[in-house]
């Protein structure tokens, strides 16, 4: 029951911090699903909230093998969603439910009324549903403020979520397009060595000038939706971290070994290695110097001799391999720190497994009988 006792000016200064607690929520939700997010300018609860949770979730995550860890890890961009909107619908109901109790609310019913009816009257105000409680006099205009909240809330994410798949879909579309050149899980080893048979250094050039644009478009997306990043591919040996680091190890071995330029090579590096650098300041990955484990001499020379095989003209090997190394140390420690922080694995160089997804297993029966 409401005690008449308790002072107006108490009432008053629980005002201050609910209305600061509406204002807070709305500017987090205005940021995460309304407005596009700049690199250094971000929901700052609900990362903190996603942050937490993640540790969480990868540490279960480490318990599992196989595919039933990424099975697990797939689970956390949809539920990571689910967690954010909650947290600020919770939020907006506490806090006008604090507002309706600052300013002393006449809620009627058959009884005494206290906070938990006030917290009771504010859900059904933001939802729009019927109580058996009643707002008298100006309180009114409470609820009729927290009812548009919670309409914009809605509508907002009806919006949101078609333009989150669809940005997903794009992605994963060029994902499953590297399957046939580079193999699954891809590699740059497999992709050169392909390119080398369909029309050398200039075939390489023009596919490579086409993930200019889905560098951009990743970049892009995944600023303004960084829920999108924990979304994982179909396939448990594809992610689209090792994707962009294909192509940009690729681009990197174009500039450096090719002995004539391959002016969409730089275009699609220079490109990639943005969206890696700025994608590694958003989730707070703290890049590390690259130990050049990923490609050592023996790899390189591996490669390199490969395509030479293939009929690729290739550069000096020292000074290729220098420059190749120098290219290297300008993407490799952001896409690591990434792959630590998202719990995807990076590409190698050249492949150990000899599968891809295109092949399906009725497919490669038929393809063994023939060979056979």
């Amino acid at each position: 029951m409401r005690d008449p006792s308790i002072v107006p000016a108490m009432r008053a200064l629980v005002a201050i911090p609910a209305i600061a607690l509406i204002l807070l929520m709305l500017a987090e939700f205005f940021l995460s699903f309304l407005s596009p997010q700049r690199v250094r300018r971000e929901p700052r609860i609900a990362r903190s909230i996603l942050n937490r949770l993640w540790l969480v979730w990868r540490s279960i995550a480490g318990r599992l093998g196989g595919a039933d860890r990424d099975t697990w890890l797939g689970f956390f961009g949809p539920l990571g969603l689910i967690a954010m909107l909650g947290t600020w619908v919770l939020g907006l109901i506490l806090g006008f439910a604090m507002v309706q109790w600052a300013f002393d609310a006449h809620l009627v019913s058959g009884g005494g009324t206290d906070f938990a009816d006030d917290l009771y009257y504010s859900a059904g105000s933001f939802f729009s549903a019927a109580t058996d409680l009643q707002a008298t006099g100006g309180p009114r205009a409470i609820e009729i403020s927290e009812a548009v909240c919670g309409y914009a809330v809605l509508f907002g994410v009806i919006g949101y979520l078609p333009a989150l798949f669809q940005a997903y879909s794009r992605r994963e579309v060029a994902v499953s397009q590297l399957d046939p050149r580079a193999g699954s899980p891809p590699s740059a080893g497999t992709l050169l060595y392909r390119a080398a048979h369909r029309g050398g250094w200039a075939e390489l050039d023009a596919y490579l000038a086409n993930w200019e644009t889905w560098a951009a478009e990743l970049m892009e997306t995944q600023l303004s939706y960084p829920l999108l990043a924990y979304y994982r591919s179909q396939h448990v040996n594809q992610n689209w971290l090792a994707a962009l680091t294909t192509v940009l190890d690729a681009s990197a071995f174009a500039i450096a070994v090719a002995p004539e330029r391959t002016p969409a090579a730089e275009l699609t590096f220079a490109i990639g290695r943005h969206a890696v650098a700025d994608l590694a300041h958003t989730f707070r990955a703290a890049p590390r110097e690259s130990d050049g484990g990923r490609l050592d001499d023996e790899t390189f020379e591996r490669v390199r001799a490969k395509v030479s095989e293939a009929g690729l003209e290739v550069a000096d090997p020292a000074a290729s391999k220098q420059k190749l190394d120098e290219l290297r140390a300008l993407y490799e420690p952001y896409a690591e720190a990434l792959s630590r922080g998202l719990e995807l694995p990076l590409p190698e160089w050249v492949r150990q497994e000899r599968t891809e997804n295109w092949r399906t297993t009725a497919w490669r029966t038929r393809e063994a009988r023939v060979l056979h």
